[in-house]
């Protein structure tokens, strides 16, 4: 199985074999983005355009196989950039087409929870899995990854992914931000700065999430600081948001796994590489008994491998392939 993922910046190809991984190429457009602080959709199309037929001679070659020895082709559809999304889709077609091989149009956050598979095999059923990243922070009643799943919870405005970009560039650091505010926060204090935990009293709505206000607080806190030229100390407001972000997540994750009986507590999507988020989850799943499964941060973040690791499960469980017809879901929901 072939995997394509173009939903944002990361053009991605993987290739498994069943729950073995093969292949996992990843060409990046975040560097092309950073001048201007965030992802732009036009930028990344072009990259996806110009990356694509390399990134997938290169899977190819990783994983010893040509073409032909391909027995699918799946591909991200959506939710994502439409024109991002346009470039994966229009390639898979066109491998599809000219291997004579089935296609499969993939949910990108569906693949999320799959890439699992590759590395701690078949998915604990049910689970609950929390899932965050740029856009996303969703939380899952899983039963089975190829059947529709339950929505438990959902970001009401920004993603914890887009809320570390924000906050860093309050900070001045560069875009990407997760990765910057993550190595800061190492030498700072995360009970320095009592940053506000959103949607935690009892009375908010149990499993959705809102970092709006978090991001905002941040900002107003660094601002007052710099309007009496006091000095902001980076590491100590980068491990404080950041204690926000991942206390909010984990308790929240936790809690779900409680209220439905589940066991297993699944963590995945580009920001379940943060450091602080992987320890505090360990941390509080050994306390309540839960069992955690977190890939490898490489297989958080986006990647053509997730994609083909559900194209698998999709073609095991016998789903019956797309058309040529296949279009593109920007806004696709998951239920």
């Amino acid at each position: 199985m072939l995997g394509i993922e173009t939903s944002c910046d990361e053009t991605g190809v993987g290739i498994v074999r069943g729950s073995t991984l093969l292949a996992d190429a990843v060409a990046s457009s975040v560097a092309e983005h950073a001048r201007f602080g965030g992802v732009v959709p036009e930028v990344a199309s072009r990259a996806h355009l110009e990356a694509m037929v390399p990134t997938v001679r290169r899977a190819l070659a990783t994983a010893g196989v040509r073409g032909r020895d391909l027995d699918a082709i799946a591909v991200t559809a959506g939710p994502g950039l439409a024109g991002a999304l346009l470039v994966g889709v229009a390639a898979a077609k066109a491998y599809a087409l000219a291997l004579d091989k089935p296609l499969y149009g993939i949910h990108h956050l569906s693949a999320h929870v799959a890439v699992d598979t590759l590395e701690h095999g078949p998915l604990p059923s049910p689970c609950v899995a929390l899932l965050v990243s740029g856009g996303h922070s969703s939380l899952l009643l899983v039963s089975d990854i190829t059947a529709p799943v339950t929505v438990l919870g959902a970001t009401i405005d920004d993603a914890a992914g887009e809320a570390f970009d924000k906050v860093a560039r309050v900070l001045g650091l560069p875009f990407p931000g997760g990765p910057e505010i993550d190595a800061h926060a190492r030498a700072g204090d995360p009970a320095a700065v009592a940053f506000p935990r959103a949607l935690a009293g009892a009375r908010d709505p149990a499993y959705d999430f809102s970092f709006s206000g978090l991001k905002t607080a941040v900002a107003r806190w660094v601002q007052a600081r710099q309007r009496v030229g006091e000095a902001v100390p980076l590491a100590d407001v980068s491990a404080s948001f950041q204690e926000a972000v991942a206390d909010v997540l984990t308790a929240k994750a936790v809690l779900a796994c409680r209220d439905t009986g589940v066991a297993d507590l699944l963590l995945g999507g580009g920001v379940a590489a943060n450091s602080r988020l992987r320890a505090l989850a360990e941390q509080r799943c050994a306390a309540a008994g839960l069992r955690l499964r977190v890939p490898r941060p490489a297989l958080c973040t986006d990647n053509g491998a997730m994609v083909a690791a559900m194209g698998s499960l999709l073609v095991d469980a016998g789903v019956p392939p797309d058309s040529l017809d296949l279009s593109v879901d920007p806004a696709w929901e998951l239920a």
